[in-house]
């Protein structure tokens, strides 16, 4: 009977993270998940944390999960979030569980850095939209304040490569996930050395460069053990994952936009070269490494977080977020808008009480319901995808045609048909699993199942089924951007 190659993806989100098991079988993609689990941020002496080691342990879980059932791993691999990372010490120990990039410890960063080089000077090298919690700001952060652990840190390894590193025991920097640093200069590929040296850093500590598909090494004996596994190879996929959830956007041409829509929505197209000039610089976009050398040109635009948060706090709303999404179409469209990227916004006591005071501020209905606040976050969202896909059709050297959405908020289709009457373009969704989908990819490029992203993504279009949006009510929705641009802050 012929052996079909199993691979392990792990999928570590900011509020949960899955281990999957894929394989693909006569040309089509299978997969399950084997564990989930929460990330929970750690709170402690006015800091906010990463567990580190609680998601080691995870990872360890899943591994043990595929060898109690019998399965012989071909590889494994990891994806995460951006820009956060742990500090090894000399003796190859973690120094400390990670920031949070919600960490209030970056206010004021970036304009403290900017006084050791020019904001221009900076995004010309990087092409890099600034947020203030990317990688050189809470480094810079980290030195300003005296920070034992940077202080002592011999590498400085971000979130997936230093969970690659406590199971293969190898220090290394991968590309994609080193690209949402702002320290990447997008032509060599490499860190900038001005960029960190002013900041009393050295090249030498982020560890040997990696791309997507690169074995990275195998598991340790010390995790063979633990595990019940063998010498698993342990494969960099595209370690950001947006990176990975990019590689599994099923189109069939260049002519798109993408949304990964979850506790971020990121809005973007795929292109070969990076875009910085003076445009992409005022409209504070993003130049992200893909795999097989592409760039993603983006935006970092607030998402699901919104409603997450604001779910926290209402005591009279379902449970089940699809009772929520429903009840939100009871209430009046387009009553009230928020800029969803307004700062207030990033982490605030009471995303409620935020919500309403922006309102106030602008003279409008302030909501006071559930249903009414859901209402405002979605047609607010639809309406900020709609400036954003704006501003790429300036920049973007081909006809945007169709905006391709992958990620958990496809389930809310009635964001998605917003989406589409917003934007006056088809939204094409799916697939939602497409992070998991991109690194399970990229692990069986590695295996050479597949040669190339074409073929990663035909075989993708052929496992998944995909739903398209037309949009409608264009007049009406004409009408609401135009308040909604007015009450920007």
């Amino acid at each position: 009977m012929e052996h079909v190659p199993y691979f392990l993806a792990v999928d570590l989100g900011a509020t949960s993270g899955r281990t999957i098991l894929g394989s693909i079988v006569d040309g089509r993609l299978q997969q399950r998940e084997l564990t989930r689990f929460p990330n929970n941020i750690i709170q402690t002496r006015g800091h906010f944390y990463w567990d580190i080691f609680a998601l080691y342990s995870e990872v360890l879980r899943g591994l043990r999960t595929a060898a109690d059932e019998g399965i012989q791993l071909t590889s494994i691999g990891i994806d995460t979030w951006g820009v956060d990372f742990v500090c090894i010490g000399r003796d190859g120990g973690i120094m400390r569980n990670p920031y949070c990039y919600r960490d209030p410890h970056t206010e004021g960063a970036m304009e403290e850095y900017f006084r050791l080089i020019p904001k221009e000077k900076v995004y010309e090298k990087t092409g890099i939209q600034f947020i203030n919690f990317n990688s050189l700001f809470q480094l810079s952060a980290m030195r300003s304040h005296g920070d034992s652990a940077l202080a002592a840190a011999d590498k400085i390894l971000f979130i997936p490569d230093a969970l690659t590193y406590l199971l293969t025991g190898e220090a290394v920097c991968e590309y994609t996930i080193l690209s949402t640093s702002q320290m990447l200069d997008p032509r060599t590929k490499r860190i900038d050395p001005e960029l960190i040296e002013a900041i009393g850093l050295k090249e030498s500590q982020f560890g040997r460069y990696v791309n997507p598909s690169d074995v990275v090494g195998t598991l340790s004996p010390e995790v063979q053990k633990l595990t019940g596994m063998g010498p698993v190879p342990v494969v960099a996929v595209a370690g950001h994952d947006t990176g990975a959830a990019v590689a599994a956007v099923p189109a069939q041409d260049e002519r798109y936009a993408y949304l990964s829509c979850g506790t971020w929505s990121l809005l973007g197209i795929e292109t070969r070269d990076a875009i910085i000039n003076q445009k992409s610089f005022e409209y504070n976009f993003t130049n992200e490494g893909g795999i097989e050398g592409t760039t993603r040109f983006l935006k970092n635009i607030c998402g699901m977080w919104l409603l997450e948060r604001c779910r926290q706090e209402w005591t009279d709303a379902p449970k089940n977020v699809n009772d929520i999404n429903r009840d939100a179409m009871e209430a009046p469209a387009f009553r009230s808008f928020i800029n969803p990227d307004d700062a207030r916004f990033a982490n605030p006591e009471s995303m409620v009480e935020a919500i309403q005071s922006y309102c106030r501020e602008t003279a409008q209905p302030v909501p006071e319901t559930y249903r009414q606040m859901a209402r405002c976050i979605f047609e607010s969202l639809a309406m900020r995808y709609r400036q954003v896909l704006g501003y790429l059709r300036e920049l973007a050297p081909f006809p945007i045609e169709k905006l391709h959405v992958i990620g958990g908020g496809t389930y809310n289709t009635y964001l998605m048909q917003m989406a589409a009457n917003s934007i006056g373009l088809p939204v094409l969704t799916g697939p939602v699993e497409g992070t998991a989908i991109g690194n399970i990819m990229l692990q069986a490029k590695a295996a050479g199942l597949v040669k190339d992203i074409f073929q990663m993504r035909r075989i993708i279009a052929d496992s998944i089924e995909m739903k398209t949006y037309l949009p409608a009510d264009g007049a009406e929705w004409d009408e609401a951007y135009a308040r909604y641009l007015s009450v920007l802050k």
